[in-house]
C-alpha cells in the first residue's frame, strides 16, 4: 500500500472540517518502535474503510493514566484538564484508541472532570466495520496459523469487553485456541497499575513469564494482543523463552491488515 497522509485535527478544523473520530494514538503508539507498527496498521484500515478521522499530531500529550496509576493524582488532573480543554476546543465527540488504558481512563475517569466522550477501543471498531461489511479478509492468508488471544485487564475485567476481540479473530481463517485462563480469569501481563514503569515485586517468577508459559501451552504460533502494555510484556516473554522464531505476537489491527494485504 502506498504511503498515506494522516489528517491532523488542527488542519481539518481550520479548513472547516469536523472529522467524526479523533484517533488517540497514545504514548506507545507514538514512541514505541514495536507499537508504531500497530498504529500504522490501524491507520491503513481507517483509510481503506474511508473512515472520517484525524489525529492531534504534535498537540497530543499523555492523558495522565500512568500518573494516576502511580499515585500522582495532581499530575493526572493537570494533564487531564489540559487534554479536555483541547478536545473540547476541537469539538471532539468520539475517540478511537488502540490502548485499553487510554480507553478506560477516557471512558470511566474523564467524565468526573467534565470530559464526556463516546470512547471506542479499536477491537470494537474493527468488529463494527466487519458487521457493516466494510472489512472482508482474505480466506487464504493465515489459514495455516493457530492463534491464541490474551485478554488485556483494562479491556476485559476493567470494561467487560471480551467478545469484540474474539469476533474479530473469528473472522480470520486461522485456528483459534483459548488459554486455560481466559476472559475474566485471564492472568495480567504484569504491566498494569504502573508496574510497567517500576521494578518487579518480590516473588519466584515474573508475571509476564507465567502468562507466556500459559500461551505456549496452547501450541499456538501467534499470540494476539490488543494492548501496547500486553504486547511489550508478552514479546519479552516469548524472547525469554527463546521462542521468537516459532511464535509471533501481533495486535488485532496487524492481523486484519495482514489479511487485507495492506
Amino acid at each position: 500500500m502506498a504511503s498515506i497522509s494522516v489528517p491532523i485535527m488542527a488542519e481539518q478544523f481550520a479548513a472547516g472540517n469536523k472529522p467524526e473520530y479523533l484517533f488517540w494514538v497514545g504514548c506507545a503508539g507514538a514512541f514505541d518502535d514495536r507499537y508504531k507498527k500497530v498504529t500504522r496498521a490501524f491507520t491503513k484500515i481507517l483509510h481503506v474503510t474511508q473512515t472520517s478521522y484525524a489525529v492531534l499530531g504534535t498537540e497530543e500529550i499523555c492523558n495522565g493514566d500512568p500518573a494516576r496509576r502511580a499515585g500522582n493524582e495532581m499530575l493526572f488532573q493537570m494533564q487531564a484538564l489540559q487534554v479536555i480543554e483541547m478536545l473540547n476546543a476541537y469539538e471532539v465527540k468520539k475517540i478511537l484508541t488502540c490502548c485499553p488504558h487510554c480507553f478506560n481512563i477516557f471512558k470511566n475517569e474523564y467524565p468526573d472532570l467534565g470530559g464526556k466522550y463516546e470512547v471506542i477501543h479499536h477491537s470494537q471498531f474493527l468488529k463494527q466495520l466487519m458487521d457493516d461489511g466494510k472489512l472482508k479478509v482474505s480466506p487464504d492468508i493465515l489459514k495455516d496459523k493457530t492463534i491464541t488471544y490474551h485478554d488485556p485487564c483494562y479491556l476485559g475485567r476493567g470494561n467487560n469487553e471480551y467478545d469484540a476481540p474474539r469476533s474479530v479473530l473469528n473472522a480470520l481463517p486461522a485456528k483459534k485456541v483459548e488459554m486455560e485462563k481466559n476472559k475474566s480469569f485471564a492472568l495480567c501481563c504484569g504491566a498494569g497499575g504502573a508496574q510497567m514503569f517500576k521494578e518487579a515485586e518480590p516473588g519466584n517468577k515474573e508475571v509476564y513469564a507465567e502468562r507466556t508459559e500459559q500461551a505456549l501451552e496452547t501450541n499456538a504460533n501467534i499470540v494476539a494482543t490488543a494492548c501496547p502494555f500486553c504486547m511489550t510484556m508478552l514479546t519479552d516473554g516469548i524472547k525469554y523463552k527463546d521462542k521468537s522464531e516459532e511464535i509471533k505476537n501481533y495486535d488485532l489491527a496487524e492481523l486484519i491488515a495482514i489479511s487485507l494485504g495492506i
